[in-house]
């Protein structure tokens, strides 16, 4: 037991933090503390996945995986957690909903992000799945005054339920058609007593949870509504962190129960078409929203799309591709919702035609939105860039050009609405000014971010390398 939780170390940490937090709260109250506390928990996630070494293998049986894919994982979610938690605090002041709680939940998500990010067994997949979206769902509905922020967590909330039992009702089929949940043991039960028909229906209910959770069309509806009602901060964790859980999760599945599937022509044929659709959907309706919150909602829908493409070439290059991608995504996602966050006034002030101006009047925050829009475009020098190419590459290598060319006119599409916001900034004449609402904490990390996102497409040889090592270990 000793054994398993050190090799499980930032599970470990995250799980005894969080009573810490608990008990913080109820006794102290006092919510910059519990926030301090957060970010110090998230940092100690950080330092022990760098310090303590954790080799490839099992812990706790088979139910979780350890080594490098976990560890790269679960440094995308500590990291997309610590963000969020440094530009929250004058947002939420702001809204009159500076709750210590608020933190808490957020911390309990990123538990279950873990889980899934480190789950060998699909009861744990499901166990890390609902503690992240319970977590999620409350987090939608922070804003307990405003209508549409209880809209937004009533939507999450149902739709996620349904979601919830087309997934567990696919682990059932295939726990009935193989006798196993290990993912392990459900490959050596496919590869000694073949696949059955009702195998390939449970995988396909397995599926919709996690297209669901990644905002994949036909499963996307819910995303614009839940981004847009939500606290703009709640926005950018579950745009990001969510997301980057369901991919790592998503991954591991397939990782191991593709290997003993007769013919994966089937599902990278799936996955490519249901990629397809989702960059079509998500870059054509984001042009034209003028709400900020719900044309990156669709731009999220839109880089799920992107991502998809690196699952449907199911090699290690499109998964680390993917892995890539997912860490550069949170970091332009939650620059891009931060600037947001800082200008946002009792839920005004977030429409593209707002920020006319903005470069005169507060030049720092321009110069970060266009940062991070460009990245999210996909355009050079910047980390987007490479995120693409990667997956992009993965698909010609996996002889799926076709899906390449369309991948890359739609993110051709995207530079449209992206350039809009860049315009309105530099070359429209200013509005009265907003008032910028960041302390030293929230601009110092929006700063890093920019920096970071631009060194990520300068120098991305060190992270490519670390993402293609995750893979190749985990595909052993």
């Amino acid at each position: 037991m000793l054994n398993d939780l050190l090799l499980t170390l930032p599970i470990t940490i995250a799980t005894v933090w969080v009573l810490v937090l608990i008990l913080c709260e109820a006794f102290v109250h006092n919510a910059n503390l519990t926030r301090w506390l957060t970010a110090i928990g998230f940092a100690g996630i950080i330092a022990s996945i760098f310090l303590i070494p954790s080799p490839e293998g099992y812990a706790y049986g088979t139910m979780l995986r350890t080594g490098t894919f976990t560890n790269f994982s679960n440094f995308i979610f500590a990291v997309s957690g610590l963000l969020v938690v440094s530009i929250s605090d004058k947002y939420l002041e702001e809204e009159e909903i500076n709750f210590g709680e608020y933190y808490i939940i957020l911390f309990i998500s990123t538990i279950g992000m873990m889980l899934m990010g480190s789950a060998a067994n699909l009861s744990v997949i499901f166990i890390g799945l609902e503690t992240m979206s319970v977590a999620l769902y409350t987090l939608a509905g922070m804003l307990r005054k405003d209508v549409r922020s209880n809209e937004a967590a009533m939507k999450y909330f149902l739709l996620g339920s349904f979601a919830t039992g087309f997934f567990l009702y696919g682990i059932a089929l295939i726990y009935g058609a193989t006798g196993e949940l290990a993912l392990p043991r459900i490959a050596a039960s496919l590869q000694t007593n073949g696949v059955s028909t009702l195998f390939w229906i449970g995988l396909s209910l397995l599926m919709i949870g996690f297209l669901f959770k990644v905002s994949a069309v036909p499963f996307h509806q819910w995303t614009p509504d839940v981004y847009e009602g939500s606290p703009t901060t709640a926005a950018a964790f579950m745009s990001t962190g969510s997301k980057a859980a369901a991919f790592s999760s998503l991954i591991i599945v397939l990782s191991n129960i593709s290997i003993a599937l007769p013919n994966n022509a089937v599902l990278q044929t799936a996955f490519a078409y249901i990629a397809v659709a989702t960059m079509a959907v998500g870059n054509i309706t984001a042009l034209t929203q003028d709400n900020l919150k719900r044309m990156l909602a669709y731009s999220s829908i839109a880089h799920a799309g992107y991502m998809l493409v690196g699952i449907a070439a199911g090699s290690n290059e499109g998964y680390s591709g993917v892995l890539y991608y997912a860490l550069i995504y949170t970091l332009m996602n939650v620059g891009a919702f931060g600037v947001i966050a800082v200008l946002e006034r009792h839920r005004t002030l977030t429409n593209a035609s707002d920020y006319a101006g903005l470069f005169k009047q507060h030049p720092l925050l321009a110069g970060l939105m266009a940062v991070f829009m460009f990245s999210l475009a996909g355009l050079p020098p910047f980390g987007g860039f490479v995120g693409k190419y990667k997956v992009f590459a993965a698909a010609v290598e996996a002889d799926l050009t076709w899906l390449a060319i369309v991948g890359v006119l739609a993110s051709v599409v995207s530079v449209y609405y992206y350039l809009r916001v860049v315009i309105f900034m530099f070359m429209r004449d200013p509005e009265p000014a907003p008032q910028a609402n960041a302390n030293a904490t929230g601009s110092f990390a929006l700063v890093a971010i920019a920096v970071i996102v631009f060194l990520m497409g300068i120098f991305p040889t060190e992270v490519l390398k670390l993402a293609d090592n995750a893979m190749k270990v985990a595909l052993k």
